[in-house]
C-alpha cells in the first residue's frame, strides 16, 4: 500500500478528531492476523478486486490507488496465508451496476472490455486454482439522489431498482466463471448522514437516510445470498444506524453515526464520500475475517 495505516494509527486519527465510544479494534469481530490462518495446501493463489472507487482506492486530490485503500489492506492479510499471492484490481471510479456490464463508464462503451467481461475472463482462466474475489458495487446507482439537503425519492427508487435487478445477475456470472472461488461482497457505510450538519432539515434527511441505506444494503445482501457469498458489514463497522449517544466533535455535538462519517470519510470537510486512510483501514479490518481459507 502507498500509505498503509496500522490499527493503532487508525485509532489515533479517530481520537484526534472525535471521541467515540467504540474504536476500530472494537468494531472488528476478530483479529485479522488470527482470522487468516490456514493450511499451506489450501491457501489462495490469487486475489481479484472488483467494484467502484472504493475498490480502486480513490482519495480526493490523489485519484485512484489500486494497491491502496481497503484492497491494499486485504492483500496484506492474504499474504499472511501466501506471501506469493498475486493481486489484480479491476475496480474503477464511478462504476455502477449498469456500466459494470456495458463498459460505458470505464471501458469506452465496449461491453467486450467491461469490468464484468474482464473479470469473467480472469476467473475462467484461474478457475482451477484457489482464489479470493472482493466486490463492492451499487453506491453510484444512488449517489446522486441526495442534493440540497433533501432526498430525491424518484431518483432513489430508480437506483434501488437497478441495484436489485443487476447485482444478482452480475454476481451469478462471476460465480459461474469460477465456482470454487471465494467471493466476498462488501456493503456500504452511509455518507448521506453528513447532511446532518446543514441544519434542521438536514437532520431530518440524515435520519431518513438511515432507513434508505438499510434498504440499499438489504438489496446487496439479497444479491449476495443468490450465490451464498458472505457480506462484510461495513455499515455496521461504521455504526451507520447508531444515532445515539451524542458525542463531542470539532463540529459540535453529533450523533455517533454522523461523527463516524465525519471521522472516517471526507464528507464533512471536503463533501467527498470516500474514506480517509483510517476509514479504509476500518474497511479492510472488517473484511479480513472473511479472507481466511
Amino acid at each position: 500500500m502507498r500509505r498503509q495505516l496500522s490499527v493503532v494509527a487508525a485509532v489515533a486519527i479517530a481520537a484526534a478528531t472525535v471521541s467515540l465510544p467504540m474504536t476500530v479494534a472494537d468494531a472488528a469481530p476478530t483479529h485479522p492476523a488470527t482470522a487468516v490462518q490456514a493450511a499451506a495446501t489450501t491457501v489462495p493463489q490469487w486475489y481479484l478486486a472488483l467494484g467502484d472507487s472504493l475498490a480502486a482506492g480513490y482519495q480526493p486530490g490523489k485519484g485512484d490507488n489500486p494497491t491502496g485503500g481497503y484492497v491494499g489492506g486485504a492483500l496484506q492479510m492474504l499474504k499472511l496465508q501466501n506471501p506469493n499471492i498475486t493481486a489484480t484490481n479491476l475496480g474503477c471510479s464511478g462504476e455502477d451496476t449498469k456500466t459494470f456490464t456495458n463498459g460505458t463508464k470505464c471501458d469506452g462503451g465496449d461491453p467486450a472490455k467491461s469490468q464484468l467481461t474482464r473479470a469473467v475472463t480472469f476467473l475462467k482462466a484461474h478457475a482451477k486454482t484457489k482464489g479470493v474475489v472482493t466486490f463492492d458495487l451499487g453506491a453510484n446507482d444512488i449517489d446522486g439522489c441526495v442534493a440540497g439537503g433533501a432526498i430525491d425519492m424518484k431518483c432513489l427508487q430508480s437506483g434501488l431498482g437497478d441495484v436489485a435487478k443487476n447485482l444478482p445477475t452480475i454476481l451469478q456470472k462471476l460465480h459461474a466463471a469460477a465456482p470454487n472461488a471465494k467471493i466476498v461482497v462488501l456493503n456500504y457505510y452511509n455518507p448521506f448522514l453528513a447532511v446532518y450538519l446543514t441544519g434542521t432539515q438536514g437532520q431530518q434527511t440524515a435520519k431518513q437516510s438511515e432507513l434508505l441505506a438499510t434498504l440499499f444494503n438489504g438489496s446487496i445482501a439479497s444479491a449476495a445470498a443468490t450465490i451464498n457469498a458472505p457480506v462484510a458489514d461495513i455499515a455496521k463497522a461504521f455504526l451507520s444506524n447508531a444515532d445515539t449517544p451524542m458525542v463531542s466533535t470539532s463540529f459540535g455535538k453529533l450523533p455517533t453515526n454522523v461523527a463516524r462519517i465525519c471521522t472516517w470519510t471526507w464528507m464533512c470537510t471536503k463533501q467527498n464520500i470516500h474514506p480517509t486512510d483510517a476509514g479504509y483501514t476500518l474497511m479492510w479490518w472488517t473484511l479480513a475475517p472473511y479472507l481466511k481459507s
